[in-house]
């Protein structure tokens, strides 16, 4: 039940980016039994609009491929990061946990358990489930149900922007310390310096700087509160 009420006012960011993807899919020319199956199949928001263009313009399956490792690279650091806690677990086990993790169940697990000694106490496991659990039936019915509504959706509702606001309102109330401060700082220039990159590398890019910086504003902290 902790998860799940903290997880509970990211949701509405994970609904309407869900319906946002479901809407892009089907506009790009997609159809809607495609775009179903590529939603519960791959559950990568960022990695599916990175697809689009490719597959519109026929590109080679290998690309696809490359273009959305490049932009999901991020979950190797996040795979990384969560290892210590549930390496206890069998293979098949951590498999699923790996599949179901997101951005927000990841930021939301670290900030609670990051600093935490527990390994293989059954408490951040439930957690952990509490967050991405629900994060997944949510992104899939928003998204299902943007695929369907495509047609009766007009541009003008400016659905990205209303995205946008949403993950906002779910990211600036986890910036309580000047590390994080850097981090997404840094992550957001290197983010719009690279946007014209080809691939999204410039989303790949900004989560390296992202992590560089925060890593690099941490040790510096320290090293301050030592002196």
């Amino acid at each position: 039940m902790l998860g799940l009420r903290d997880a509970g006012p990211a949701l509405v960011a994970t609904g309407t980016w869900g319906l946002v993807t479901g809407v892009a899919m089907v506009k790009s020319g997609l159809s809607e039994a495609f775009a179903t199956l590529m939603t519960l199949m791959v559950y990568a928001g960022s990695a599916q609009l990175a697809a689009l263009p490719l597959i519109n313009e026929a590109m080679p399956l290998w690309l696809i491929f490359a273009a959305g490792l490049v932009v999901n690279i991020r979950f190797f650091i996040f795979g990384a990061a969560l290892q210590p806690f549930f390496r206890h677990m069998s293979w098949p086990k951590r498999f699923g946990l790996g599949f179901f993790t997101s951005d927000i169940g990841f930021v939301l697990f670290m900030g609670r358990y990051g600093e935490s000694k527990l390994r293989g106490d059954p408490l951040p496991i439930w957690y952990f489930l509490g967050v991405i659990g629900p994060g997944w039936l949510i992104w899939n019915s928003s998204s299902i149900a943007g695929v369907y509504l495509a047609a009766v959706i007009p541009a003008s509702w400016s659905l990205e922007f209303a995205a946008v606001l949403a993950l906002m309102s779910v990211v600036i109330p986890l910036v309580s310390t000047r590390p994080v401060a850097v981090c997404i700082l840094a992550s957001t220039c290197v983010a719009w310096v690279g946007q014209g990159l080809p691939l999204r590398l410039g989303l790949a890019a900004a989560v390296v700087a992202g992590i560089v910086a925060g890593v690099l504003s941490e040790k510096f902290t320290r090293k301050v509160r030592r002196a």
